[in-house]
């Protein structure tokens, strides 16, 4: 049995959550997600929580019970909470800036990178008061969306592994390479 798959999954106040078939309907203040479940999976309400549980005990119907029990509890906890990601802007330069809904970046090319986000994602641009440092904020209440589209900026200038310039998530470490003065100094 999947530890994870037997979990009950708690429904908060304010979501509804419809079962119609192999459909799931979540329903929540932040919006409306939709999933469908395969066929070896099912999902039944007892005492305001959902279980998932599988039909059979073949391969397959392994692999899925734990997945679909997450894939359901993100998104009962998008349509209540949401999901958010931070990106830092690190590099002498290197600016954000909103226009309308599009985000555009300045990360040391010779043009701007304008980036329109995905439908039902947010981006914001902010400051943060202790570093200095520029944010970007992306969030939604899809967590795949969520982790695609902060993926796909920070794809836009990756940090630089010599000097650490570039976009990175809010707290990832980048691990710097010696230069050449550096490497070169345990030689002769």
């Amino acid at each position: 049995m999947s530890r994870i798959g037997k979990q009950p999954i708690p429904i908060p106040n304010g979501v509804e959550v419809q079962i119609e078939g192999a459909t799931i309907r979540v329903k929540g203040p932040k919006g409306e997600l939709t999933h469908q479940i395969p066929k070896e999976i099912h999902v039944e309400r007892q005492n305001g929580t959902l279980l998932v549980k599988r039909v059979n005990d073949e391969r397959f119907a392994r692999a899925q019970h734990g997945l679909q029990r997450t894939l359901i509890a993100n998104m009962v906890k998008g349509v209540s909470e949401g999901f958010e990601k931070t990106l830092e802007i690190v590099g002498v330069g290197y600016r954000a800036q909103m226009e309308g809904n599009t985000l555009v970046l300045q990360v040391g090319y010779s043009h701007p990178v304008r980036i329109q986000p995905f439908p039902g994602i947010t981006l914001a641009v902010e400051q943060d008061p202790q570093t200095r440092a520029t944010l970007i904020q992306v969030r939604g209440i899809d967590k795949q969306l969520v982790g695609q589209q902060a993926a796909n900026i920070r794809a836009v200038r990756p940090p630089d592994s010599y000097k650490g310039k570039g976009l990175r998530y809010r707290g990832e470490v980048v691990r710097l390479k010696p230069g050449k003065q550096q490497a070169g100094k345990g030689k002769k």
